[in-house]
């Protein structure tokens, strides 16, 4: 039969990023003192305001206990199951709590659990985070666009520069616009190599 992630309907593909899923963060629920055995609580996710998930959480001694609904194909299966806790001494005194990742032949000890058939670690879903999916122009790209948040300029790198913010250095200002246009230009000229597209003509 198999324990729990056992099979393939929990294993997905290597395209797929952490944002693509709903996370539930250990860390989250003790700052918030919910990892008090007896402790019953619902969470939920959304999206432009519209519920996309839920889940009822039992905190037992050694392990908390997931309650939800997942939709397979056309049908919903009702989950129920335990994800078993773990706690490491921290440097300056008291406890830090850790999810036991419940996937089969798994029990790696992690903050954050990612739901799919059921709730696994980044490495059983193969999950990436998004910054790894990135090329190099995507990466530059990426780059100058915090930069030109910092300045508070209009987002986007061929939306031309803006004025210096107030308050901030002139050298400080000439060192992020010559790193931001050293990124704009990777970009663009990775965008070139990758369209055939010269994205110089459109500045």
């Amino acid at each position: 039969m198999g324990g729990i992630g056992s099979g393939r309907h929990w294993y997905y593909s290597a395209k797929s990023t952490v944002h693509n899923y709903h996370t539930i963060d250990i860390r989250k629920w003790r700052r918030k003192g919910l990892l008090t055995t007896g402790t019953s609580f619902s969470t939920k996710w959304l999206h432009n305001d519209e519920i996309t998930g839920s889940i009822r959480v039992l905190v037992a001694e050694k392990c908390v206990i997931l309650s939800y609904r997942y939709r397979q194909s056309d049908e919903w299966k009702d989950m129920s199951y335990s994800i078993d806790l773990d706690w490491s001494l921290c440097n300056l005194g008291g406890k830090r709590p850790w999810f036991r990742c419940p996937a089969r032949n798994c029990g790696r000890r992690v903050a954050i659990l990612y739901g799919g058939a059921i709730f696994a670690c980044r490495r059983c879903y193969q999950l990436a985070y998004p910054s790894q999916r990135e090329n190099v122009g995507d990466r530059a790209s990426r780059k100058a666009d915090k930069i030109r948040d910092r300045m508070q300029w209009e987002p986007g790198i061929l939306n031309g520069e803006g004025l210096k913010p107030k308050g901030m250095h002139w050298k400080t200002f000439e060192r992020l616009c010559f790193v931001h246009n050293e990124l704009v230009n990777l970009s663009l000229r990775e965008a070139t190599l990758r369209f055939g597209i010269n994205m110089f003509d459109l500045l």
